[in-house]
């Protein structure tokens, strides 16, 4: 009887623990990939202090009002231009295109851009860089970003844009890295209380 009493509660115990450990991880698909990516040491961001105190992103709450059907308008004769970063590095960007939409009945737009001499992993991605209000107090002051790809664009011209997929750049967990600067034209006068929140450093 107390053997069986002893397998039992030892089975409840590691229940506990494992639940534990999944609500760490994540609400979303998107949550646990990013913190699944932030504790792997050949992958994350975060300097070895943090990396070492490292128990999870925080997160706002997933909001489907941050979920939008955007318009893009294709800017197919937009200059390359030098994209300023937080270094020196240069990065050659053109304006792909401006995407339209709303939230909370207020309209919105923000451009969209596009790597000219993309890696081969990246050759459909578009970047989607962003400032809201939340900026400097519940998220990064300098802005984030959203991962959007051409493959993403509708036939009639339109592409989900979700605002809960919002992630820091790499700069605002370590000073090695070097980072697009969000530009002014893609600030949103309104809080996007959705997505990765600030890191606080150790």
């Amino acid at each position: 009887m107390k053997k069986i009493i002893l397998i039992v509660f030892a089975f409840v115990f590691l229940s506990c623990k494992s639940q534990g450990k999944r609500a760490v991880l994540g609400e979303s698909d998107f949550q646990i990939e990013m913190n699944t990516k932030f504790k792997d040491a050949s992958k994350s961001p975060l300097t070895k202090k943090g990396l070492k105190e490292f128990k999870g992103l925080d997160f706002f709450p997933i909001d489907d009002e941050y979920t939008v059907n955007a318009k893009l308008e294709l800017l197919p004769d937009a200059p390359v231009f030098n994209f300023p970063t937080t270094t020196d590095r240069v990065v050659l960007y053109r304006k792909y295109g401006v995407l339209s939409f709303s939230i909370d009945g207020k309209d919105f737009e923000l451009a969209i851009y596009q790597d000219i001499n993309p890696d081969p992993e990246y050759i459909n991605h578009l970047f989607l860089p962003f400032l809201d209000n939340t900026n400097g107090n519940t998220s990064y002051k300098g802005g984030r970003y959203i991962d959007v790809y051409t493959t993403d664009i509708k036939k009639d011209g339109t592409v989900i844009i979700d605002f809960n997929k919002a992630y820091n750049p790499y700069c605002a967990y370590s000073d090695r890295y070097s980072c697009p600067i969000t530009p002014q034209e893609n600030y949103l006068d309104i809080e996007i209380k959705a997505g990765v929140m600030a890191y606080k450093k150790p």
